[in-house]
């Protein structure tokens, strides 16, 4: 095959990308991450922080790695359907304390944006 024929493995790299920097903003700027742990998961909010974090840096690396782009999208797909509980905390939190409607909005919004990043993720692992 052609290196013209091949489909461009840019989707990956973003996706990686994107990975990283959420992985690396969970020990950078822990707080936030920490408050939209759901309380019924046992031990400290920040551990589930830290704990997230790596698992996105390393879902990142597998993205990123061409021998590994397949089992990376599927776990990148799968990352983003376990975080789906604590988006939807964050939006219901924001309800609770009021929190201004763009804000609400925006929390509201990133709940559905899981559906796209979950095909997103697919589509990497499909064309890895």
């Amino acid at each position: 095959m052609s290196s013209d024929s091949r489909p461009s493995q840019r989707p990956a790299h973003f996706l990686a990308g994107l990975l990283g920097v959420a992985g690396v903003l969970h020990f950078v700027q822990p707080k936030p991450f920490d408050a939209i742990i759901p309380k019924q998961l046992p031990g400290s909010p920040r551990a589930w922080t830290y704990g997230s974090g790596v698992a996105e840096l390393g879902v990142a690396a597998a993205v990123a790695n061409p021998k590994t782009r397949r089992l990376g999208g599927l776990a990148a797909a799968l990352l983003f359907v376990v975080v789906l509980p604590g988006n939807v905390k964050m939006a219901v939190d924001a309800d609770r304390r009021k929190a201004p409607k763009h804000w609400r909005a925006a929390f509201w919004a990133r709940v559905p944006l899981q559906i796209p990043l979950v095909a997103w993720a697919l589509k990497v692992r499909d064309r890895a």
